[in-house]
């Protein structure tokens, strides 16, 4: 049996994937501490999952609700910003706090976030071994790849490789200040410096919830990089506020059912969800729109139309029942749509979620619309093509195989513990006999 900890921004679109492996972890026999701020908690207390507290002086009660409800009103480069902003505090905080933590808990090995920088860092200084796991894009860099942030379609050519290397330069100079804790760090602890930001992840295995059809062309990937698709639970449960998913089934129709939402994060652009109602006034179709808030007061929301309105949905269950979903772009209902087959409309609004939005327009499996260009006569004329046009569901068909076939959540499982037996001192001698 190994103790994992598991690092993770404490947001759902992280803290569902990584409890989902977690638990498949737990059902083959180990240890799983999740660590994390006290808003954490309650959001895993489902999960079956131990929890560890950290940062409580730093991020007390419903500081992460109070951030979260400010990203959610942001977009584009504000966004972008606020978000690096956030994760220079809690880099701070981790280095600080995640080193006691961990020994504390007597942690054989770490699942680290990719984007949680500094926790690679800590286990260098503990001397255990950890895993990478992105849960959003790669954020690993090449030349011929647009840079994570960006809507920039993919094309090999010495333009677009030149475009590529301006765009990772701006995002050097944008999270500057972040890397540099890190680089401080390392000295500090006398580790070896980083050559280059690439050997932040692990070295061991690099495990990322697309499949590889996805993502565009890349040769220069590091040969312990694995796509294995979404992490998702096997029977498709959430186990994040798996307390909040009660749902008006009975109020669905016989009508295709189009699914929106926009995630846990970008949620309070009020606008966008009365664009989508507006949008879907008159269609032969029914409308559940998903506020990703368990909290929020529904009695508040005035939009047009009769479409079934929740704070919270079961949100794997909809989409697997849906005609197309109505999405920001966030990974977990892109990847959750294409898993089930389903076309797509997004309205990427910050972070990665133009450059998911790009990846999937050219896979063919569904229509973009940037969130500063939307209004009701293009999201209608885009919903209306998507339903009518057979391709976009033929395409979202092959995604769904590509990622049937990449093994999931089973898959990562079956890599972090052949990697782990294969480095970590305490199974040196039950390696050895079992080669």
């Amino acid at each position: 049996m190994t103790h994992f900890g598991i690092f993770c921004p404490g947001t759902i679109g992280h803290l569902n994937p990584m409890c989902n492996l977690g638990r498949e972890l737990i059902r083959r026999g180990h240890q799983v501490t999740l660590f994390g701020v006290p808003d954490v908690q309650e959001k895993v207390a489902q999960s079956g999952i131990n929890f560890y507290e950290v940062g409580a002086a730093d991020f007390p009660l419903g500081t992460m609700n109070a951030t979260m409800q400010q990203l959610g009103e942001l977009d584009g480069l504000p966004g972008l910003k606020f978000s690096v902003a956030f994760f220079q505090s809690e880099t701070i905080m981790l280095l600080r706090e995640a080193p006691i933590a961990i020994q504390a808990c007597k942690v054989d090995a770490l699942i680290v976030d990719q984007i949680s920088l500094a926790v690679g860092t800590v286990a260098d200084r503990l001397k255990i071994p950890f895993v990478s796991i992105s849960n959003a894009l790669l954020i690993n860099r090449e030349p011929g790849v647009p840079p994570y942030f960006t809507n920039w379609e993919y094309q090999d050519s010495l333009v677009a490789k030149l475009r590529n290397r301006l765009g990772n330069a701006l995002a050097d100079y944008l999270t500057e200040a972040l890397w540099q804790i890190v680089v401080k760090q390392r000295q500090q602890w006398q580790l070896p410096a980083h050559n280059g930001r690439e050997m932040a992840g692990s070295q061991l295995a690099q495990i990322c919830q697309i499949p590889a059809a996805f993502d565009f062309p890349r040769k220069n990937l590091p040969a312990c990089l694995h796509y294995v698709g979404p992490l998702q639970d096997p029977e498709k449960k959430e186990p994040v506020n798996a307390n909040q998913m009660n749902f008006p089934w009975e109020q669905l129709t016989n009508q295709p059912l189009i699914y929106a939402s926009l995630g846990t994060l970008q949620n309070r652009n009020w606008q966008i969800f009365e664009l989508i109602a507006a949008a879907c006034v008159d269609l032969d179709a029914q409308l559940v729109i998903s506020l990703g808030n368990p909290s929020q007061d529904l009695s508040a929301v005035k939009l047009a139309g009769k479409p079934i309105l929740v704070a919270y949905a079961p949100h794997q269950a909809l989409i697997d029942r849906s005609a197309l979903v109505i999405t920001h772009a966030g990974l977990n209902t892109t990847i959750g749509a294409l898993s089930a087959g389903v076309p797509i409309v997004a309205i990427p609004i910050t972070n990665e979620q133009p450059g998911i939005a790009s990846r999937m327009t050219r896979v063919g499996a569904g229509l973009v619309i940037p969130v500063k260009k939307v209004t009701v006569a293009k999201l209608r004329s885009a919903i209306e093509k998507v339903l009518a046009d057979k391709s976009y569901r033929e395409n979202a068909q092959k995604m769904q195989v590509a990622i049937k076939n990449s093994g999931g959540v089973k898959q990562a499982a079956d890599i972090i513990e052949k990697v782990i037996r294969r480095v970590h001192p305490k199974f040196w001698t039950q390696y050895k006999i079992k080669k």
